[in-house]
């Protein structure tokens, strides 16, 4: 008995938490994030344990226009300097994400030796994999480590996926992530998935990653089963804000973490001061019925952000939209 019990209060050392408020929060007020809200994450996140935190974009500013858009879609790396100054020595690591297609890769990405930035994360679909694996080696050279997120996975055959996962696989990537982009996977299916990806990473010695949507209140529970079964980085957000139907919830999942590294009052702190004042400016996101039917039905969640942006609330209507769509 003595024995089940440690097994059951043992944790995994391999397990990373990154936290990508920052990021996939910034698609919801277009990165006018205050320096004090991001000083206080970065702070509140080495008080948390937090192995990473995710800054925001590498963007295009030749793609995007920088008046619109606040610091973080783009991540000059003065900018990260001027707001958390000196990060050397610190165990927080930092994140970027770069787009295939949104990021110009070879002169925004400095040699990691010159800038804070500790992860390039590169963002996919399954059909730009080749893009993308030019910009993991180009990132791999100039010294970063280096995560693949293949977003909308839900769209692709697992055929696909197998293929995508190999190309990667004999890259010099160093994680591969799962992402639900459309938050409609459930739990039994993202076991399926992740023995999937969980078998390409054996075979070529990657890390497997998880980064969850909420548009069926699943985020969370999906991220666990992918813990259970192997998967050792995991996404969450602070009180789950994020693009649409939000992320897995950072302080559900350090809630649920056996490592007594990781501290969740720190985090509720955080909710209280900065991202509760967010909701109250008026800053929405989160699961609401738009979201789940765009879910439920594995679709892009662009026509329920537009929904929520024009304040509707004829869900019966959005529900005819969308199923006409599908």
């Amino acid at each position: 008995m003595a024995k089940e019990l440690s097994k059951l209060m043992d944790f995994r050392p391999s397990i990373k938490v990154l936290d990508a408020t920052i990021r996939d929060g910034g698609l919801v007020n277009d990165f006018f994030f205050t320096d004090d809200c991001v000083r206080a994450l970065y702070e509140t996140n080495l008080k948390a344990g937090v192995d990473y935190m995710e800054l925001g974009y590498k963007a295009d500013k030749e793609l995007f226009d920088a008046s619109k858009f606040g610091k973080w879609k783009f991540c000059n790396d003065d900018d990260i300097r001027k707001v958390l100054g000196d990060t050397e020595n610190n165990p927080l690591k930092l994140a970027v994400m770069a787009d295939v297609g949104r990021c110009n890769y070879k002169q925004d990405i400095i040699k990691k030796a010159d800038s804070p930035i500790d992860m390039i994360r590169v963002a996919t679909y399954a059909n730009t994999i080749p893009t993308a694996i030019e910009m993991i080696e180009d990132a791999k050279e100039k010294g970063y480590e280096v995560t693949c997120n293949i977003m909308a996975i839900s769209a692709n055959q697992e055929s696909d996926i197998k293929v995508a996962l190999d190309l990667l696989g004999k890259s010099n990537v160093d994680c591969i992530y799962i992402v639900d982009s459309y938050g409609s996977i459930y739990p039994e299916q993202m076991a399926r998935i992740a023995d999937v990806y969980m078998e390409a990473g054996n075979k070529y010695g990657k890390a497997i990653g998880i980064h969850a949507h909420n548009n069926m209140q699943l985020a969370f529970a999906n991220t666990i089963e992918c813990c259970g079964d192997g998967v050792d980085f995991l996404d969450a957000t602070y009180g789950g804000m994020g693009r649409g139907a939000g992320n897995c919830s950072m302080e559900l999942l350090l809630g649920f973490l056996k490592n007594p590294k990781y501290k969740t009052f720190p985090v509720i702190q955080f909710i209280e001061n900065y991202i509760n004042k967010m909701k109250k400016d008026g800053i929405t996101w989160g699961y609401d019925l738009q979201y789940m039917m765009t879910g439920q039905l594995n679709q892009h969640p662009r026509t329920a952000i537009a929904f929520t942006k024009e304040k509707r609330e004829d869900y019966v209507e959005f529900y005819k939209q969308v199923v006409a769509e599908d």
